[in-house]
């Protein structure tokens, strides 16, 4: 059986280069923990300048990555201005 994903995307603010400075240590680190903990799987910025960033999340539902979002500074901070999460059906590993 496939492994269930789920893909959880950002948009960010126009300013977000600037702005995430102060808060983005403890962004890095909640990522890393989830990484660690092999409920993420991988994660980055999109976009050149950067205005969105995608995260894929290991599970059988969706929870990390909505406890993800609950929990990251970066959405705290004001610094998304909306996201959405969707199932993932991965063809090719």
């Amino acid at each position: 059986m496939p492994e269930s994903l789920y893909v959880l995307f950002y948009d960010y603010v126009p300013d977000i280069l600037e702005r995430r400075v102060p808060h983005r240590a403890a962004h890095l680190e909640l990522v890393r923990r989830l990484y660690d903990d092999g409920v993420l799987v991988m994660a980055g910025a999109v976009g050149d300048p950067v205005d969105s960033a995608l995260f894929v999340f290991r599970g059988p539902t969706e929870l990390a990555a909505r406890a993800f979002v609950a929990d990251d500074p970066y959405g705290a901070a004001g610094l998304v201005t909306s996201h959405r999460i969707v199932p993932w059906m991965v063809v090719v590993p």
